[in-house]
């Protein structure tokens, strides 16, 4: 008997044909039954479609996040269903597959998939997406994996995959990790495990987290209005190890101590850690003196997800930054 899989789409390129007049992608109604009717679904399991919108992926916002969260958590709570599919836009594909990573509270796998060919494109990637992400869904081996992105015929983990080219379809990878496996025409082979997951218990979300990427000459004059605009909080893209110019280090200090607003630093560098190394005012060692909460390996879209989460959770400083160093499940 072949198993239930849930196909939930949301728009994107997937779903986009090319405007005749314009020369230009556009959304194109209808098209998300189409992608639920990829050729070669119904020989692999029962699908079933679920449409959670039909939208360009620059339009999914924290709060679309967290509704289509509780969608798929309700998709997997029905006993017969054993995964669940999502056809997403590319642009911010990642973003929301670590945020379902982080709150979807089942062992049964996530699958997001997409792709950078309209349907009426030569070559386009969508079906072929969609029928391995579906291959994935049924495989014994995928249940405790979490969420994961599976374009091209490879499977990534939702915490370290990220989109690296613009256009191309090989677009997709997890630099300093590689894929968790690869789909090989009909068969599903996994290489390791995603070790370093949390999963939150949330009832709700705090999407007014701000990120900024610091540079050569930054004052600091952007990071300081940031409670003004209404922020609760901030992740810092640094340089290297996570070391800022010295007037961005008075304005983080700021923030922490006069405002109680947590500071999460990234690194620009897209491998390898943030780390309080350097000493000097300014490097991560005064930052973590002051405070701040180091991001380990997350990219910077990353740790904002993980913060906007955690903050649905408490605003305790401590707490923040013991949940944000949480490696394991059940937080």
């Amino acid at each position: 008997m072949k198993q239930r899989v849930v196909l939930v789409t949301t728009g994107g390129t997937i779903a986009m044909v090319t405007d005749p007049v314009t020369r230009a992608s556009i959304p194109a109604p209808g098209l998300n039954k189409h992608v639920a009717n990829v050729e070669g679904l119904k020989e692999v399991a029962l699908v079933e479609h679920h449409e959670f919108s039909n939208i360009p992926s620059p339009y999914i916002n924290p709060e679309t996040m967290w509704n289509l969260s509780k969608r798929v958590q309700g998709l997997l709570d029905r006993e017969e269903v054993c995964g669940v599919v999502i056809t997403h836009g590319t642009d911010t594909l990642e973003e929301t597959a670590y945020f379902l990573d982080l709150t979807i509270r089942s062992e049964k796998p996530v699958i997001c998939t997409a792709a950078m060919r309209n349907i009426d494109e030569m070559g386009t990637d969508g079906p072929r997406n969609v029928l391995s992400s579906v291959r994935v869904a049924v495989n014994p081996l995928a249940v405790g994996m979490g969420t994961m992105v599976c374009l091209n015929d490879e499977i990534h983990a939702a915490r370290e995959v990220t989109k690296t080219y613009t256009s191309n379809v090989a677009t997709f990878d997890s630099p300093g990790h590689g894929p968790l496996g690869i789909v090989d025409e009909d068969s599903v082979i996994f290489f390791r495990k995603p070790l370093l997951r949390a999963v939150f218990n949330v009832d709700k979300i705090e999407p007014k987290v701000a990120l900024v990427k610091t540079f050569t000459g930054d004052d600091g004059s952007i990071l300081r209005i940031l409670p003004e605009l209404g922020f609760r909080g901030l992740v810092l893209e640094t340089f290297g190890r996570g070391n800022v110019p010295v007037e961005v280090y008075h304005v983080v200090k700021y923030l922490i101590r006069a405002k109680e607003f947590p500071v999460i630093i990234t690194s620009r560098c897209f491998k390898g850690r943030v780390l309080g190394v350097y000493g000097y005012v300014g490097g991560g060692k005064s930052l973590a003196d002051l405070g701040a909460i180091f991001a380990q390996e997350l990219s910077s879209i990353k740790a904002r997800i993980k913060l906007i989460v955690i903050m649905g959770i408490t605003s305790e400083m401590a707490e923040i930054e013991r949940l944000f160093k949480l490696p394991l499940k059940g937080a």
